[in-house]
């Protein structure tokens, strides 16, 4: 049996052909789309802002965050619950590492702040346990591939920052999946405490309804800023 490597994708999409730069690093206050079913990986400097755009208000983005000199150090929704005493983050919290340092700190979201911290990122087998026969694009992959496409591995697949995501939890700990509250135009902006590079993938889910109901998969927008 082949030794598990978290860096490679089980299959491929234009993630690997959509990367904004050779490195990642981004024009100042350019808007980026980035391709439904599909993810991007791009460096935030310190201090710079990037600003996460759902132009239809329907579409969920999975979010990660690394520490740019040492892909080791990623955002962890475990430390992230620890430091808030909350599954949910808004303005003005930040969004925790595995070494409990502030990576971003999110200043700015104009939906009425419901995301997700608890609901791992979909993956192939995931796909498969939904009575998928095929492959299925999905935002693990879609990770991998947005690193790789910047000349980067992903040392793990850390539980995402599901923004957007409309996961509603019950007193007796139990979850289901809904469509999100937000609304077209809805953005988060994230201020960046040290230099990272930040992993968005356009949710590839059209089985749940995480996405909507009645609605395929769509694009994201983004930009960063320098303050």
């Amino acid at each position: 049996m082949a030794t598990y490597d978290p860096s490679i994708p089980d299959g491929t999409n234009r993630s690997l052909e959509i990367a904004i730069s050779t490195d990642g690093t981004p024009k100042m206050n350019h808007i980026y789309t980035i391709e439904a079913r599909c993810g991007v990986a791009v460096r935030v400097g310190l201090n710079q802002q990037l600003t996460i755009i759902n132009p239809t208000g329907h579409q969920v983005c999975d979010f990660w965050i690394f520490a740019a000199d040492d892909m080791g150090e990623y955002s962890s929704m475990e430390h992230l619950h620890t430091a808030l005493s909350s599954i949910f983050p808004k303005v003005g919290d930040g969004v925790i590492s595995n070494q409990r340092r502030k990576l971003m700190t999110i200043i700015e979201d104009t939906s009425v702040g419901v995301h997700d911290t608890i609901i791992a990122c979909c993956d192939n087998a995931r796909y498969q346990q939904l009575g998928c026969t095929e492959y299925h694009d999905n935002c693990a992959d879609n990770l991998r591939q947005a690193l790789i496409a910047i000349s980067l591995k992903a040392p793990t697949i850390p539980a995402p920052f599901n923004l957007w995501m409309n996961v509603p939890l019950q007193a007796n700990g139990s979850t289901s999946f809904s469509a999100p509250l937000s609304k077209p135009g809805d953005q988060m902006t994230f201020r960046a405490d040290m230099d990272v590079i930040a992993v968005m993938s356009a949710c590839p889910q059209d089985v749940t309804p995480v996405n909507g109901v009645g609605v395929a998969p769509d694009i994201l927008e983004f930009y960063v800023t320098a303050t």
